[in-house]
């Protein structure tokens, strides 16, 4: 055998090392890939899950706290009526010092929902209707508002973690009474045109 032939022996057993070497490189590659492409959606999965456990707690400990505050709703009734009906100038001080108590207690129940996510829908005079907040229980004709705003508010509602735990009960404005007004106006232009035989419409100082 000549070196010739030993020479391309040897190039042809390098050129197929490498080729096995590139290929291996290749497969080693592909294989960090999937790997990698694996890690990635385990740690997807698990952070769904973390969520996932994390709402399912959450619903959980909203669902606890919400029966019990239904439960206290009914005390926070009878405290704010109570102090409602209790005369404002009061001479006797044991029965000055009991309303005051009635007063702190009721403080301190408003306190305590509203640390626990519990809070207020208590809607203004002439704020819009909002049937997943509100419940309407009476219509009454109100001059100052637009129909079907709110007019006062019967009982307070409440909220849990942005949940209706009870709906504010509110007396809406009539929807026939909201012209009123300009109705009114109305009337006394007319009898003013009546009275001076101009049209109210026409700018006579033009």
């Amino acid at each position: 055998m000549t070196d010739e032939h030993l020479e391309e022996g040897g190039a042809d057993l390098e050129q197929d090392a490498t080729e096995i070497l590139l290929a291996e490189l290749e497969a080693l590659k592909a294989e960090n890939a999937a790997l990698k492409e694996q890690a990635l959606r385990y740690a997807a999965e698990v952070e769904n899950v973390k969520r996932r456990t994390e709402r399912e707690m959450n619903d959980a400990r909203a669902f606890a706290i919400q029966r019990f505050s239904r439960d206290l709703l009914g005390v926070a009734d009878i405290l704010t009526r109570a102090l409602q009906s209790a005369p404002k100038a009061i001479e006797d001080a044991a029965f000055k010092n009991f309303v005051l108590g009635i007063d702190m207690t009721e403080k301190e129940l408003a306190q305590a929902f509203e640390k626990n996510g519990v809070k207020k829908v208590n809607p203004l005079r002439g704020d819009k209707f909002d049937p997943n907040l509100h419940q309407a229980v009476m219509e009454v004709p109100a001059d100052d508002v637009a129909g079907g705003t709110v007019v006062n508010v019967m009982q307070t509602g409440y909220e849990l973690f942005g949940r209706i735990i009870r709906p504010a009960m509110v007396a809406t404005a009539a929807k026939t009474a909201t012209n009123s007004a300009a109705a009114s106006a109305a009337t006394s232009a007319y009898a003013h045109e009546t009275d001076t035989g101009e049209d109210p419409a026409v700018d006579t100082k033009a």
